[in-house]
């Protein structure tokens, strides 16, 4: 390593990471990677690049006051991190959950520019949300909420400025009355969010992006690794949400069989494979547990969190060939690992942020395991959220079809630039170090280029 990355590394090393522990962990990981690239090229350091990357360009923050059914009054909190725009508009998802803090957003906003950056198209990053809890509320709550919410948030938006997207907790529902709200406020129809319900302005096959992205990255990973395709092979997926179902559902379009899935409070395993269908109804339509899959299904098994040793998770305790977490950062530590090693693990796709502790993370790398890391592998979803702002501005629809190949050719891009750039930077094979240098190169040489 040179000087610069030292110091780098130092300076993180001796800074109280005890309110910012994702944060650092992400900070970390790109600094390691990138040494090779800082090796070849004093620029990054006379422009201070590092330095000016790991600062957002602001963080907002605000009270949101909102009335319940009972007319009682609610406060919560919101946030938009707008991180780094070199490369275009901010652009990163809203997220309404209970763990939403400013340091949560501040990691995932940070992971958003590199993410952004590698799908090769015109946006930067950022990230917001709130702390406010979408479970157990009413269509009316959500809608209050989502209308106080904008009140705050339209002020820092715009088509040309920046542009959201849902995540967790933040789906079509929410999308579209928080884009109602942002219309009655500015009289103005500007595609200001993506993921709005198709018939005013959103996409066609943005729910699945995200789950569909991981898988067709994953499919061209291991084409270039020269290892066996998916088909017919065991796979376990994570999560239960909007990415861990469109993965398992394109796994099973590809004839792999996805044999898990799981939520906060257990794991299903289902070695005939995941009754997709059931699933979605349980998840999406009646929002409740899992462990309804297996009064459905008595073959298969249901495990709850309660019920597996401490420090690891039943879900990557499963012989598979390829492994898709796809739940929530961290959520597969170095036991999880060693137990997916043990098992014949061939590859680990992230489809959720930053899944994989370091140490789990070292143990692949260090077993030649295939890793196809977050922000390369997710990419999808604001792939295709980028797609919906082409749409909006043409004022076009695309067909489905159209979408599905065009995110293909997309994420197989996307895998192809980080294998390459692994290559040519001395570490081939490991897309973790490939993904991070080329995401990073194209944001810094902006920001170099644009001057101070």
């Amino acid at each position: 390593m040179n000087d610069y990355t030292d110091s780098e590394i130092k300076e993180f090393e001796g800074k109280d990471c005890s309110t910012e522990n994702l944060f650092c962990q992400a900070m970390e990981e790109v600094i390691y990677s990138i040494s090779p690239l800082l090796k070849t090229d004093d620029r990054y350091k006379e422009h201070a690049i590092l330095e000016r990357l790991i600062v957002p360009d602001r963080v907002i923050k605000f009270k949101v006051t909102w009335l319940d059914d009972a007319n009682n009054i609610k406060v919560n909190t919101g946030y938009r991190i707008q991180f780094n725009n070199a490369l275009g508009p901010y652009k990163g998802g809203l997220r309404f959950h209970p763990t939403v803090t400013e340091e949560v957003l501040k990691f995932l906003g940070f992971e958003q520019i590199l993410k952004n950056s590698l799908t090769g198209l015109p946006i930067g990053g950022a990230k917001g949300g709130s702390d406010f809890d979408p479970k157990g509320k009413s269509d009316f709550e959500v809608m209050k909420f989502c209308s106080a919410f904008m009140v705050e948030l339209h002020k820092y938006i715009g088509p040309r400025m920046d542009v959201p997207a849902g995540d967790i907790g933040v789906g079509g529902r929410e999308i579209g009355f928080l884009f109602g709200e942002y219309k009655k406020i500015t009289s103005t129809f500007d595609g200001v969010l993506t993921g709005k319900p198709f018939f005013f302005g959103g996409s066609l096959m943005r729910p699945e992006a995200t789950g569909y992205g991981a898988v067709y990255f994953t499919e061209t990973m291991l084409e270039i690794e020269a290892k066996e395709s998916l088909q017919g092979k065991i796979c376990t997926v994570s999560g239960a949400g909007n990415v861990a179902l469109h993965a398992i559902e394109k796994l099973q379009h590809l004839g792999a069989i996805p044999v898990s899935c799981s939520d906060s409070k257990g794991t299903i395993y289902d070695s005939r494979g995941v009754d997709l269908d059931l699933l979605k109804e349980l998840k999406l339509v009646k929002r409740t547990s899992l462990e309804t899959y297996a009064q459905k299904h008595p073959e298969a098994k249901y495990i709850p969190v309660e019920e597996y040793p401490e420090g690891a998770h039943a879900v990557w305790d499963i012989p598979c060939y390829a492994a898709f977490p796809c739940a929530t950062q961290n959520e597969l530590n170095d036991i999880d690992a060693q137990n997916l090693i043990v098992n014949g693990v061939v590859s680990v796709t992230e489809g959720a942020n930053m899944p994989t502790t370091p140490k789990a993370l070292n143990d692949f790398l260090s077993h030649k395991i295939c890793f196809a890391p977050a922000k390369a592998a997710n990419a999808g979803g604001v792939a295709v959220s980028e797609f919906e702002m082409a749409q909006n501005a043409s004022m076009s629809k695309w067909s489905f079809e159209k979408v599905d190949e065009k995110l293909k050719e997309t994420m197989q891009m996307i895998c192809k630039r980080v294998a390459l750039t692994a290559k040519d930077y001395g570490v081939e094979g490991n897309y973790v170090d490939g993904a991070n240098i080329a995401g990073f190169k194209k944001v810094a040489d902006a920001m170099i280029a644009e001057g101070i």
